[in-house]
């Protein structure tokens, strides 16, 4: 028996959509058949692309450009997005901060808010806007994008786990207060995963890293996009709360 991940007649909703990890699921969803929003922050050129690139597939697509961390601005967003495609029937939040990673002692403490501010108030705000649409049809898959760092507690990621950290609860409370109205919540976390970057400047092997992971070898992107496609389908209709490392085994949360 063979089983295809149809997402037909959905519309999903992708932040950081321009980014590496982002680009890929936008590119997922829509061979999935779903309809994408591209949400950028910057890069307004290669989101554009990305809108023609989905076209292209015979599925509908907008760019829309928001700062996720911005309330006024993921209403807006909301608002576009609904005037043009509907609404979202999937959110998928990508979106991050970039910063320097350092010890405690030196991180600038501007880096934990920021941290704050993409990894938890970003996943608030998303909710608050596009969750209500999802109650009212009694359907929804809300997915957040995780990290293996989370539950590795490495040093030097002190900003980065304590965002992440603070997501893990905020996306676990979610599930049990929407759950009832059949909308799921879940949360992918990647490890160290190959992106287009990496191809680009052929650094996709890592024997430090690697060593430590029992498949031997790095992730792909395409890896990460297939799990997000999979829960924004119809086939994980009965998986809520749930955060699922995609890192070839590298964190394996325990019972």
């Amino acid at each position: 028996m063979s089983m295809q991940i149809d997402l037909s007649g959905r519309l999903a909703l992708v932040t950081g959509a321009t980014g590496e990890l982002g680009r890929v699921m936008v590119r997922t969803l829509a061979a999935c058949g779903a309809d994408v929003a591209i949400n950028y922050f910057r890069q307004e050129a290669f989101a554009n692309e990305l809108v023609s690139e989905v076209n292209s597939m015979g599925v509908r697509a907008m760019a829309v450009q928001a700062d996720v961390t911005s309330l006024t601005s993921v209403m807006a967003m909301r608002d576009q997005v609904a005037a043009v495609l509907g609404h979202p029937d999937i959110v998928v939040d990508n979106a991050v901060i970039q910063y320097t990673w350092t010890s405690i002692l030196e991180q600038d403490p501007a880096d934990y808010e920021s941290q704050f501010r993409s990894c938890v108030l970003h996943n608030v705000l998303m909710a608050k806007a596009f969750i209500p649409a999802m109650i009212e049809r009694k359907y929804g898959r809300f997915i957040g994008i995780n990290t293996e760092c989370a539950m590795q507690n490495a040093k030097g990621q002190s900003a980065y786990v304590a965002g992440k950290r603070g997501m893990d609860g905020i996306m676990r409370i979610l599930a049990r207060e929407v759950g009832a109205h059949q909308i799921t919540v879940n949360q992918v976390a990647p490890g160290w995963t190959i992106s287009d970057r990496d191809r680009h400047n052929q650094t996709e092997a890592n024997e430090q890293y690697t060593a430590s992971v029992p498949l031997g070898r790095r992730g792909t992107d395409q890896e990460i996009a297939n799990v997000v496609a999979f829960l924004a389908s119809d086939l994980a209709s009965f998986i809520t709360g749930a955060y699922i490392p995609v890192c070839g085994g590298n964190v394996m949360p325990a019972i």
